[in-house]
């Protein structure tokens, strides 16, 4: 073979290398969530959610939205907050209305010191989070 043969192809090489490393860090993250994972950890927030126990209902809120996160993150959603993750994750929603409330219960939780939460708000926020792992394929 001659020089600028050799040369075709290691530029072709290259270029093909480029473009792989290129399409591995822009990718998005996996469409296919390990259910079996969220399934136990859903399961495991609701079993420490107790009617009579008001200290658990603001714990299984936060829980709830973090694991709403995770799924997003892996999912491959982009943002810097949960926030503009769940803005990108727009399309994804089937009630979007209600994973919104879910989340600004959270941040109401996580940021006002005297902030408390029901029984019926509690509920109403894990069917939010519950239903949004659904739309993201996460159980």
């Amino acid at each position: 073979m001659d020089e600028s043969v050799l040369l075709f192809f290691a530029a072709l090489l290259i270029v093909a290398a480029l473009l792989f490393a290129a399409m591995t860090l822009t990718r998005r993250g996996t469409d296919h969530l390990d259910q079996d994972k969220y399934r136990s950890r859903w399961m495991a927030i609701e079993q420490k959610f107790e009617r009579d126990n008001s200290a658990t209902f603001p714990l299984a809120v936060i829980y709830a939205d973090k694991l709403v996160d995770a799924a997003l993150r892996e999912r491959g959603f982009k943002g810097e907050t949960m926030g503009e993750r769940m803005k990108n994750a727009a399309a994804a929603w089937s009630n979007a209305n209600a994973i919104w409330t879910a989340h600004k219960l959270r941040n109401r939780l996580a940021h006002e010191a005297d902030a408390e939460v029901n029984y019926d708000e509690t509920r109403r926020a894990l069917a939010g989070f519950k239903q949004a792992l659904k739309d993201l394929g996460a159980i």
